[in-house]
């Protein structure tokens, strides 16, 4: 990890991860000491306060904890907002793209996606035998 990159980490983690995201990469933060990941991202570690924080890649596999289906008015159609547990073990707050909002299920499988949505990466799901096969 660069300097630049450990100021980034310890000072400002969202902007880290935004620019990860930019780039492509979805990144957590994790404790050297303790190998715990974390998410959201933050400058220090939840309840140890361990800041010796660094950028790892996040595997990308998740299952979904929970989920609920938004219905909009017409024409809109209707999205899920789910919370994801990654297998590095943070709970995070995302939706499942690639299939009808109501057909997301707890306990489903899913991978992680970056998407552009309004000129701003954003971290996506998708079923993760969509993922497989694209």
């Amino acid at each position: 990890m660069t300097a630049s990159s450990a100021n980034t980490a310890t000072l400002m983690p969202e902007l880290g991860f935004r620019r990860h995201l930019a780039e492509g990469r979805f990144m957590l933060l994790r404790s050297r000491s303790s190998g715990r990941t974390m998410f959201y991202p933050r400058v220090a570690m939840p309840l140890t306060g361990e800041q010796d924080l660094e950028w790892v890649q996040a595997d990308g596999r998740g299952t979904v904890y929970s989920t609920t289906a938004i219905s909009v008015r017409p024409p809109g159609e209707p999205y899920n907002v789910a919370l994801i547990d990654l297998v590095e073990g943070p709970r995070l707050m995302s939706r499942v793209d690639g299939i009808a909002a109501q057909d997301v299920t707890i306990g489903m499988r899913v991978q992680a996606r970056i998407v552009q949505e309004s000129g701003q990466p954003l971290l996506v799901f998708v079923p993760a035998e969509t993922e497989a096969r694209a």
